[in-house]
């Protein structure tokens, strides 16, 4: 590849320098609070003025997913939940470096087929080749313009250090023996040594993403990708209709038995003898996996590999996918209201509210699913990814952690009981949720010297550096300093 690198480059590449020292800043100086944000909003200002000129694509859902990053970077600052915290480090550069492919990429581009995610990589790919060319472009840019008598200089200056270091090692250890204070001196070294390699590993991964983001972008505004396609080249594999439609029947007997069976025992709201509400809870949540990674993926994969079937063939095997489907469906309300169950004889948890606005979410799936059965136009891909976006930024925002403390403490109310121990730990929202509940319920047991210890604890969380700024952490920060446990 053979670079021209204009004005406009030169400018591109310092701007994009520039974002990088802010990525350092923002990602590696503490706890990420508002940082994310401000990064985002700098980033994509400094691609929108490189792309100024440049005709987008697929433009209606590239904003849907620009959205979505917008919304997941807030959550840094608005939420303080620890999983989406640990998630969103993956799933935000996932969806900036696939929203950046998907509106640089050619009109006739079909991003909703499986081709695009491979498209997507081969495209970082180039990005990170042409950051490696950039940096040899610019060595040899140095290496005309340097004296070679210097280099010499320089390399026969690195052959005296080789050859002294023995004879320094030899030597220090034998001052160090013979004076305290050198030896005082000596020892301090490596804090000085340390605090300097601090400083190398930070340009170190200045460098890193601001090549990395040079090289992507400018992959991308060269408008030079051919998509060939070749008839014949690439053929799905096609499931045979009968067998098929044989492995469909058996599991719909499967199916429609144990429903049958297990009707009463599913709705009717008891627990049969021998069961704990745990065991019930628990073998719910196994029926919800069973039905995520089995009836959803043999469905998902028939109505994919058996586009050649045709005629009554192809109508029985609807047919038997509807019923899988309907059967999941079933399971699926057994298996929330299981969960239901053992929420209100145990509390509620961040996981039991996230595992049952999943089952929620797998309902809309489903139903799509379902009628995709029956209308081929449909794109199943398209549906699963728009619909796993708007859930997965829901959830960021819709602040999961408040959910589950006002949850929580209207069950106090109606049952007296409560783990102030739990709400304590998972989050700030937590503490902000037991502050209340001590205004109004004082004589809660062990609440109040519970608070007295997280006031006592208090530093903790006030923010060291700008970048950890987060609107639940200050507000329990101050919270906690203005109550009074006297």
């Amino acid at each position: 590849m053979e670079l021209k690198i204009e004005k406009v480059d030169w400018l591109f590449f310092l701007l994009c320098l520039f974002a990088g020292v802010l990525a350092e800043e923002a990602f590696f100086r503490g706890q990420i609070g508002v940082s994310y944000f401000v990064f985002i909003a700098v980033f994509y200002t400094i691609f929108f003025w490189r792309f100024h000129s440049f005709s987008f694509s697929h433009q209606r859902v590239g904003y849907l997913i620009l959205i979505s990053i917008w919304l997941l970077a807030a959550g840094y600052y608005l939420n303080d939940t620890v999983l989406f915290y640990a998630l969103n480090i993956l799933v935000i550069p996932s969806l900036v470096i696939f929203h950046l492919a998907l509106i640089t990429s050619p009109k006739k581009i079909e991003w909703n087929k499986p081709f695009f995610i491979l498209y997507t990589a081969l495209r970082f790919g180039q990005g990170i080749r042409y950051a490696g060319i950039f940096i040899s472009y610019i060595a040899k840019k140095l290496n005309r313009s340097s004296n070679p008598k210097q280099f010499d200089v320089w390399k026969k200056i690195l052959i005296g250090v080789a050859i002294a270091i023995p004879f320094l090692f030899v030597v220090l250890n034998l001052l160090i023996s013979a004076d305290a204070q050198f030896e005082k001196l000596v020892n301090n070294l490596p804090n000085l040594f340390s605090f300097q390699t601090e400083y190398v590993f930070r340009v170190i991964t200045m460098l890193i993403y601001g090549l990395g983001f040079f090289g992507f972008m400018q992959v991308l505004i060269q408008k030079n990708v051919r998509i060939v396609k070749k008839e014949g080249t690439l053929k799905l594999l096609q499931m045979d209709g009968i067998i098929t439609l044989t492995v469909l029947l058996l599991l719909d007997l499967v199916y429609i038995l144990f429903v049958i069976v297990q009707f009463k025992y599913f709705f009717s709201g008891t627990l049969d003898n021998g069961f704990t509400y745990a065991e019930y809870a628990r073998r719910g949540f196994f029926e919800l996996l069973f039905v995520t990674l089995i009836n959803l993926t043999i469905t998902t994969g028939v109505i994919t590999f058996t586009k050649g079937v045709q005629g009554k063939l192809k109508i029985a095997i609807r047919s038997a996918l509807t019923i899988l489907v309907l059967s999941s469906g079933v399971l699926l309300i057994s298996a929330f209201m299981r969960m239901s169950m053992y929420e209100d004889a145990y509390g509620f948890t961040f996981t039991r509210v996230l595992v049952n606005s999943f089952m929620i979410f797998l309902m809309v799936i489903f139903a799509y699913t379902l009628v995709k059965i029956w209308l081929d136009r449909l794109s199943l891909f398209h549906f699963y990814f728009i619909a796993s976006l708007i859930y997965y930024a829901g959830m960021n925002i819709i602040n999961f952690d408040q959910i589950v403390v006002d949850r929580n403490i209207a069950r106090y109310e109606t049952t007296g009981k409560i783990d102030i121990h739990y709400l304590n730990s998972f989050s700030s929202t937590g503490i902000l949720g037991l502050i209340e509940l001590y205004e109004t319920n004082p004589d809660v047991p062990g609440l109040k010297a519970l608070l007295k210890q997280r006031k006592a604890e208090r530093e903790y969380l006030h923010p060291d550096t700008w970048q950890s700024q987060n609107l639940v952490r200050d507000k329990a920060y101050k919270r906690l300093g203005e109550l009074d446990l006297r």
